[in-house]
């Protein structure tokens, strides 16, 4: 039996509310044995990287046993380490570290599915009466053989996959080689809790979950509705995919759910200052849903919708449109906001791809995710203004992009490996001949060591940011207020206590002028940005900011 790992970290609950969460893609982080693929003990020694850079947590993207067919969101084992990746000892040495630098450690859990190579599911197709016969979701064919409904895969295609041996169909949401697991056998839910026991009992911090929202299906099958043109958008799934066709009430967001999430929290319970995140998946609900799962205090401590990874154009009205709809539809829950992450277009290309001084964007986006009202995740290379790679088709990895090129090109522009050093073989990240995906030269340039010290920087101004982030704690844990938005102008003030921070930005290329509240306000140093005030007025330059304390 595993001994419990007790942290050396401040036991503090409440630590992810405001917290600033670092993601990790491990494949891309940094490789240390020479394959072209990035590892855990690479992780470990990039650790001073995230230390230094001021965030509070680390999210690593799945590292257990797995084929890869998805890149280890296929699981074959919930309770090992894929030896791509290392083994369980390189993790607890990464927790030891991390937690010797004062990170946190949450780790990526996918339980609405298995890969087809799982033990689980072997058994489980092997005949309609073994012991895991109702651990996944089959259904017979309809009478003319046709799979048992209308429910389509995010991936392309049906949601059904035939199996010859059961001579039925099984439910996939994604890869044919994932198939669903069954959440509404309570036999299920055992097994993949006393997984969470397990890296509890190792020593991690927290979890983010896989598609939370897709834990349960219908019981009885039912079709999917039609959903009108006009009501369908590209926030989860591309817009060349039929998977926004459907109006996905019986796929997937099943009330069911509530009742297993408490079940969750309760393991969650048993350790202390442990915290989750949720992903939740849906184009239309995504925000009510969020609010569902983190109402009650007896659920998630924090999900994340699509909102702000959607291809729509960040704008003031945008922001102030999403929080205010987020305040609205989840009133007792928090947020965790991110721009970019392993599964869309980076967000200096998807929203700055014609803006000509893109550092210049990079560096305000920064400041606006880390002044938004909810925790913050960064992705990898976000800290150095990294833009979208242009993958060929021959080096493409990502099924879901060889599904749908050249329409949608898949995930893998926001994959490639970090950057480190602009002199070295493969920027620092391998010293292999060949890395997992090609490293484009426009990363390599703007790698860790052509940044560090450069006060003009971007990699600067997110240390930089952070650090006058952690001087205001308003800005972590405060409510916040927006004014009226005047085109490329956004205001809003975060209150905590007896601290107010007004915060402006001008989302244009050009300069803008901004009339301040009433009030009287000082303004504030330390965050990187410079503006003119006069009149109760400030200049602000293109993708300018300003901050200012209410006296």
């Amino acid at each position: 039996m595993t001994a419990v790992v007790q942290s050396p970290l401040s036991p503090d609950k409440d630590w992810w509310r405001g917290a600033v969460i670092y993601q990790i893609y491990p494949r891309s982080y940094q490789d240390s044995n020479g394959d072209g693929i990035g590892d855990l003990k690479g992780i470990t020694a990039r650790l001073p990287h995230i230390a230094e850079l001021g965030a509070d947590a680390i999210w690593i993207s799945p590292f257990f046993t797995s084929p890869m067919k998805d890149f280890g969101y296929d699981v074959s084992n919930y309770v090992d380490v894929d030896p791509m990746f290392g083994t369980l000892a390189d993790f607890d040495g990464l927790i030891a570290e991390a937690h010797r630098l004062g990170i946190r450690v949450m780790i990526d859990l996918v339980i609405s599915h298995t890969s087809d190579q799982h033990p689980w599911f072997v058994e489980s197709r092997s005949s309609r009466n073994n012991p895991r016969s109702g651990w996944y979701v089959w259904a017979d064919a309809k009478p003319d053989g046709t799979p048992p409904n209308n429910w389509l895969s995010i991936f392309g295609g049906s949601a059904w996959q035939w199996d010859p041996t059961r001579m039925q169909y099984y439910m996939h949401n994604f890869l044919t080689s994932q198939p669903d697991l069954n959440l509404h056998n309570p036999e299920v839910q055992d097994a993949v809790l006393d997984a969470v026991r397990f890296w509890l009992k190792r020593g991690v911090d927290g979890f983010r979950l896989d598609t939370i929202n897709f834990y349960f299906h219908d019981k009885l099958l039912r079709d999917n509705p039609a959903l009108a043109p006009e009501r369908r958008n590209a926030s989860t799934a591309p817009a060349v995919n039929p998977y926004n066709f459907q109006e996905h009430l019986y796929d997937k967001n099943r009330p069911e759910n509530l009742e297993f999430l408490k079940r969750f929290r309760a393991v969650l319970e048993e350790f202390p200052a442990i915290a989750a995140v949720g992903e939740v998946g849906d184009s239309q609900r995504g925000l009510e849903i969020v609010g569902e799962y983190t109402s009650g205090n007896d659920k998630m401590q924090m999900c994340y919708a699509f909102e702000f990874l959607a291809p729509d154009a960040l704008t003031p009205a945008r922001v102030a449109e999403v929080q205010q709809a987020f305040a609205k539809a989840a009133p007792e829950g928090w947020a965790c906001w991110a721009f970019s992450n392993h599964d869309v277009v980076r967000h200096v290309t998807r929203w700055g791809a014609d803006v000509a001084d893109q550092d210049a964007l990079a560096k305000q986006l920064a400041a606006i995710l880390l002044t938004q009202r909810g925790s913050a995740c960064i992705y990898e290379g976000e800290e150095l203004g990294l833009t979208e790679a242009d993958i060929a088709f021959e080096d493409l990895q990502d099924p879901y992009g060889i599904q749908f090129w050249p329409e949608f090109k898949g995930r893998d522009g926001c994959r490639t490996p970090m950057v480190w050093d602009s002199h070295a073989a493969k920027a620092g990240f391998s010293t292999a001949e060949k890395t997992w995906l090609p490293i484009p030269v426009e990363h390599v340039i703007k790698a860790v060591d052509t940044q560090q010290g450069r006060e003009d920087s971007v990699l600067e101004q997110y240390r930089r940011f952070l650090a006058f982030r952690r001087q205001h704690p308003a800005f972590a844990k405060g409510d916040i207020t927006f004014y009226p938005v005047d085109r490329n102008v956004l205001l809003y003030s975060r209150s905590l206590g007896n601290e107010t921070v007004l915060c402006v930005f001008n989302m244009g290329a050009q300069p803008a002028t901004a009339v301040l509240p009433a009030g009287s306000w000082q303004a504030l140093e330390g965050h990187g940005f410079t503006s003119t005030i006069a009149d109760n007025k400030v200049e602000l330059p293109a993708w300018g900011a300003y901050f200012a304390r209410l006296a």
